[in-house]
C-alpha cells in the first residue's frame, strides 16, 4: 500500500501536486477538512462530537480526527493507498497517524516536503487571493499562517527525516518539473 504525506507552507503547491499524484497512482485523497465537514453533515456519532467542539470555537481534538481517519481507512481498505492532505500538522498528530496505520499493518511510505522561499509564497497567495477571491489570502492572514506553519509543522521535517521517509522537493519551477521530482521518488519505492 502506498501512503504519502505531502506538506509545505501555504502556497507551496501541495494541492496541485496532490491532484497529480492521485491521478497517476490511483491513491485515495484524504483531506481532514473534508472528512470533518462530511461527518458533521452526515450527523455521524464522531461528526456530532466534532461539531460540538467547532461550534464552541475549539479545535477538534487529535484523537477524534484520528478516529475519523481510521474509520475512513477501514471503509476504503481496498485502495492502492492514500495521500494525506493537511494532516498531520503537528508532531503529536504524526505519531498518532503512525500508530493508527501500524494497527492496520501499513505505514507512511514517503513524506514530500515542498520548499519555497517565503517571498514567493506570499506572492503566490496574494495572487491567488486576487484571482480566486479567497478572503484568507491577505497579507496579515498569510503571515500568520506562515508563522503557524513554521512553529507547528516544520518540526515534522526532522521527525520524518529520522525515519528515512522525508523527501525534500524544491517547489519552484514548472508544475511538471516539480511533479517529475516527486514521481522519481515514488517510482523507486517498493510498496
Amino acid at each position: 500500500m502506498l501512503n504519502i504525506v505531502i506538506f509545505g507552507a501555504p502556497g507551496s503547491g501541495k494541492g496541485t501536486q496532490s491532484e497529480r499524484i492521485i491521478q497517476k497512482y490511483g491513491l485515495y485523497h484524504i483531506s481532514t477538512g473534508e472528512i470533518l465537514r462530511s461527518e458533521i453533515e452526515n450527523k455521524s456519532a464522531l461528526g456530532l462530537i466534532a461539531e460540538e467542539y467547532i461550534s464552541q470555537g475549539h479545535l477538534v481534538p487529535d484523537q477524534l480526527v484520528i478516529d475519523m481517519l481510521a474509520e475512513l481507512i477501514d471503509k476504503t481498505a481496498h485502495n492502492k493507498g492514500y495521500i494525506f492532505d493537511g494532516f498531520p500538522r503537528t508532531l503529536s498528530q504524526s505519531k498518532a497517524l503512525d500508530d493508527m496505520l501500524r494497527e492496520r499493518n501499513t505505514s507512511i511510505a514517503a513524506v514530500f516536503s515542498l520548499s519555497v522561499e517565503e517571498e514567493e509564497l506570499i506572492s503566490r497567495l496574494l495572487k491567488r487571493g486576487e484571482t480566486c477571491g479567497r478572503c484568507d489570502d491577505n497579507l496579515e492572514t498569510i503571515q500568520n499562517r506562515l508563522t503557524v506553519y513554521k512553529e507547528q509543522t516544520e518540526p515534522l521535517i526532522e521527525y520524518y527525516k529520522k525515519k528515512g521517509k522525508l523527501f525534500k522537493v524544491k517547489g519552484l519551477g514548472s508544475i511538471e518539473d516539480i511533479f517529475e521530482s516527486i514521481t522519481e521518488v515514488i517510482d523507486r519505492l517498493s510498496y
